[in-house]
């Protein structure tokens, strides 16, 4: 075993999380908090795997709120820091997928990993031989969006504390949210006030750059040259509040005519209203290397409520054939995909069946095809939009005049945000959404241009 000095292998800020939990046993609760590339995981890992080495008689349990998302994250991470604690896994750790445990075999302390998909979840892992020591909540704003927040929170640590007269912390891990009203937020407020809670914040200016890598940096510089406010949130996690306006950042230097004469694949998105406007946003993938990204060419749009004239979907689908052939035949275009609104279902087979005379390829993809859910996710397809634009990846062509004021006057419902959450108002939101549906399908096309950094924490 090769010797190396544990603290080396955490950032100064987490020394006095090692010492707590290793020894001191002060705190009931440690909350670690940070923007993008904190060391909060790795840290948490270390300090863990150092608790079930040096404690004769102790267990541990990591959860997330979703168990599909263990594997991949926390358990990869857990049993990387082992290798950082210069430990041969083989040889010292019994370490199994199914369930996923990790044994430290010289004392028989274990790590368990879990999802808390419900409360009740939970129950069933309490170890009857080893006191559980310390629970580790990683990404806790999972709790809150889609648990059962301070409540689950609570019956967590009852659950396990239960019969444990000895010592016992909670550990939590997350990015703060934007918003300061975030009912997470509001409970870390709260959790403060507590001489038992130790809060420790930290952003990768306190993470050595040989740990991070250069690139790294320089991707958090490049965000605060181009959207310093943006920055402070994913780099430093602050609440740096919400801004109304959902994609502020869009400006004239996002409006302008397509590069190339020639697209080998082009991408439209469909929102569909009967009162309110269908629209069509037809947007070109460039893949060059010195202008990559996608870049608007044309769009549709009607709206029955504002022409009082009102539009059959056959009527529809034969503007998005007309779109289509147009573009075919304007840029040698010969593969097209078509992302509709999800509750479009009639318009779309009507828009296949009156397709097919086309000479072109035209693929239409469903809302949630090969995305597992995540096609129609507002929150995360905003996200995803505002990424392109503050990256110079995302250009709309000037014709696309209904496209461009709608994203200047996008907006989330202000009486959501006072109460923490992140709602879109549902007016002038047509063009958005079919934009939206458009990036969404074609993320997986479009991440690599983004820097090592951006390319997808989801």
């Amino acid at each position: 075993m090769k010797k190396i000095r544990i603290k080396d292998q955490l950032i100064e800020p987490y020394h006095q999380v090692f010492d707590d939990v290793i020894k001191a046993h002060k705190y009931s609760w440690i909350i670690l908090t940070s923007g993008r590339a904190g060391a909060k995981s790795s840290g948490v890992s270390i300090i863990a795997n150092s608790k079930i080495v040096q404690d004769p008689d102790c267990s541990g349990i990591i959860l997330r709120k979703r168990h599909n998302k263990l594997r991949k994250t926390v358990y990869k991470e857990f049993i990387r820091a082992i290798s950082r604690m210069g430990i041969d896994k083989r040889r010292a750790y019994e370490i199994t997928k199914s369930p996923m445990e990790v044994r430290y075999k010289k004392n028989g302390n274990t790590v368990y990993f879990a999802g808390s998909d419900s409360v009740d979840d939970t129950k069933g892992i309490i170890d009857e031989n080893k006191p559980i020591k310390f629970v580790v909540l990683d990404e806790l704003t999972e709790f809150f969006e889609v648990g059962e927040g301070e409540d689950e929170l609570n019956n967590i640590e009852a659950t396990f504390v239960r019969g444990n007269d000895g010592e016992f912390v909670m550990i939590t891990m997350f990015n703060p949210p934007r918003n300061p009203n975030a009912p997470i937020m509001k409970w870390l407020d709260k959790m403060k006030k507590r001489k038992d809670v130790l809060h420790i914040h930290t952003d990768y200016r306190d993470v050595p750059i040989s740990w991070i890598g250069k690139k790294l940096v320089q991707a958090a510089e490049a965000l605060k040259a181009l959207d310093e406010k943006m920055y402070r949130w994913i780099w430093l996690g602050l609440c740096t509040g919400v801004d109304e306006a959902i994609y502020y950042m869009f400006s004239e230097k996002h409006i302008r005519k397509p590069l190339r004469k020639t697209y080998n694949l082009i991408v439209v998105g469909g929102d569909y209203g009967q009162q309110n406007a269908t629209t069509f946003q037809a947007l070109g993938l460039n893949p060059d290397v010195l202008h990559p990204g996608l870049e608007g060419l044309t769009e549709f749009y009607h709206s029955g409520r504002d022409t009082g004239k009102q539009k059959s979907p056959s009527e529809y689908a034969e503007a998005l054939k007309d779109m289509v052939k147009e573009l075919h035949e304007k840029y040698s275009c010969g593969t097209f995909y078509v992302i509709l609104d999800p509750s479009a279902k009639g318009l779309k087979e009507e828009c296949k069946r009156t397709c097919r005379s086309l000479p072109c390829t035209v693929v239409f993809k469903d809302q949630m095809d090969e995305r597992k859910g995540k096609m129609n996710d507002v929150a995360l397809g905003i996200s995803r939009v505002q990424k392109l634009l503050n990256y110079g990846l995302l250009h709309l062509d000037p014709s696309q005049e209904h496209l461009i004021d709608e994203m200047q006057t996008y907006e989330y419902d202000k009486k959501a945000l006072d109460a923490g959450k992140e709602v879109p108002v549902k007016v002038g939101d047509h063009g958005p959404d079919a934009l939206r549906y458009a990036v969404m399908w074609a993320w997986s096309k479009l991440k690599k241009y983004l820097p090592v950094s951006e390319k997808d924490e989801e």
